[in-house]
């Protein structure tokens, strides 16, 4: 049996560019000197590998026996011409350097040349599909591609007029600059920015409202000035730097969609100095008290305590019921009231912060209660804010404030936890990022001195559950300090004289 001299290897290493090494043993490699004359890399045929890579297109790995003597970096501008039927000639035109390839048969040469350009002339999965499931992608884009899901976001007068009023009223980072827009949509900030003087903006989408972006910038006559860009922006190519990043990124409880990775992974467009809008986020985390609440969620799953649902026993389904119940963080608004100390304050500055920072945001969180009850869980909002050069200018979703698209968001503990008023309440909000473009949220409270009497639950902020009903806020239970009853023919009376 012949000797094979070539193969490949399916290496389970997690790189999600490429899953395949190519191998090729018995080969002679040289490098063109500028006299133009070659020099060997190696006085006796060695093995060549091809290799994934995330810095470049590919890797050519050179072993002399057992010892790596030297890596060759192969990106999409690299040119390959055969030298007969078993040389081939690799240039690189980033270090200009030029190499000869001389395998054991033409099968190999032939092996080498169309793996080489395969790899060369393929498009690279950017970093948005590197982290996001195709099926969560496709829906995502599907749902924001609908004018009645853009209708939903621009008829929140709070959010957009927000927005328009920062960005105007900092007319000084916009006039006569080159504005980026990332997850443009209708355009709505593009217009906002072209408002307070911008030269140019680049509006870039990726779902098919980049379409009717396009119809409002050609019907207010404004295609010389705003310049509507379909696709990703970890994907498409600018003409040059922009002065100013403006989006709308932000998700429930802030991080929800992962858009802050793709707003912050636009900066390498950004000039030095410049500014992106919004400047920074805040999460806010408080414990919180609802009764209410919690013997809701019970209530969904006592159905499944049923042992003769229509003479079917669903009994054995009861204890996943309530699991799956208690996982769904609780979107919809509340009275402060039932926040049982004041809220501690994660911050992202938006033009320090990496990716990678959003990957895994661990919280550690410690409160002071104010007055004593039942910790039911942690409630979530967020405020963000605009630093322009004249103003700063805030957009919160807290529950004190006009209510938002964003509501507020809730999570439950499955095991409450009393709290005395100057205790201390103790614990960390763990988020971890998934595939989904979502995070898995990881909660442990416990109060200082009784560590071994820790709540946790780990919630899936992918699957919420929408509890807003539009109906007007009610005062938690106990907190009436005079009759009402009293009260109200009181305020009669002297309205009656």
């Amino acid at each position: 049996m012949s000797e094979k001299k070539s193969s490949t290897e399916n290496l389970n290493n997690g790189d999600s560019v490429h899953s395949l090494v190519t191998i090729f043993n018995g080969v002679r490699i040289s490098l063109f000197l500028e006299t133009g004359l070659m020099k060997k890399l190696a006085d006796v045929p060695v093995k060549l590998e091809i290799r994934p890579s995330i810095n470049c297109r590919a890797l050519l790995e050179v072993y002399k026996g057992h010892y790596n003597i030297n890596s060759i970096e192969v990106n999409k501008d690299a040119e390959l011409a055969c030298i007969g039927k078993l040389g081939l000639v690799l240039s690189l035109s980033s270090n200009n350097d030029s190499f000869f390839f001389k395998f054991q048969n033409d099968g190999e040469n032939a092996l080498f040349e169309k793996s080489l350009r395969n790899i060369i002339s393929k498009k690279l999965d950017s970093v948005f599909n590197q982290r996001t499931d195709p099926t969560s992608c496709e829906q995502y884009f599907q749902f924001y591609g609908y004018l009645s899901q853009q209708q939903n976001m621009l008829q929140d007068f709070i959010r957009t007029s927000t927005y328009q009023r920062a960005i105007v009223e900092n007319s000084i980072d916009f006039q006569d600059k080159v504005v980026l827009d990332v997850g443009a949509g209708s355009g709505i900030l593009s217009f906002f920015a072209i408002q307070a003087g911008a030269k140019k903006v680049y509006a870039v989408e990726a779902s098919n409202m980049a379409e009717h972006c396009q119809c409002l910038v050609d019907n207010n006559l404004m295609a010389d000035q705003i310049i509507v860009l379909a696709g990703k922006i970890e994907e498409i190519e600018l003409e040059e730097k922009v002065d100013v990043i403006i989006s709308e990124p932000m998700g429930y409880m802030l991080f929800n969609e992962r858009m802050l990775e793709t707003f912050l992974h636009a900066k390498k467009w950004l000039k030095p100095g410049g500014k992106m809008f919004p400047s920074q986020g805040d999460l806010h985390i408080t414990p919180f008290c609802d009764e209410g609440l919690y013997m809701e969620q019970f209530s969904k799953a006592n159905f499944w305590q049923q042992f003769s649902f229509h003479g079917v026993d669903l009994s054995s389904l009861r204890e996943g019921a309530l699991s799956e119940y208690f996982k769904q963080p609780v979107v919809d608004t509340f009275d402060y009231r039932i926040c049982l100390a004041p809220s501690h304050k994660h911050t992202v500055d938006f033009l320090a912060s990496e990716e990678s920072d959003l990957h895994d945001v661990d919280i550690p969180v410690r409160f002071k209660v104010q007055q004593s009850g039942m910790v039911h869980g942690l409630a979530f909002w967020f405020d963000v804010a605009f630093n322009g050069s004249q103003s700063v200018i805030w957009l919160s979703t807290g529950p004190t404030q006009p209510l938002t698209h964003w509501y507020q968001v809730r999570c439950l503990l499955l095991q409450p936890i009393f709290a005395r008023q100057d205790q201390i309440l103790a614990g960390r909000v763990h988020l971890k990022s998934n595939m989904r473009q979502s995070y898995d949220v990881d909660i442990e409270l416990y109060i200082e001195g009784q560590q071994h009497k820790i709540s946790r639950n780990t919630l899936d902020l992918k699957n919420p559950c929408f509890r807003y009903t539009g109906q007007p806020i009610t005062a938690p239970p106990g907190f009436n300090k005079l009759s009402p009853t009293d009260a109200y023919y009181d305020q009669i009376d002297a309205t009656t004289g």
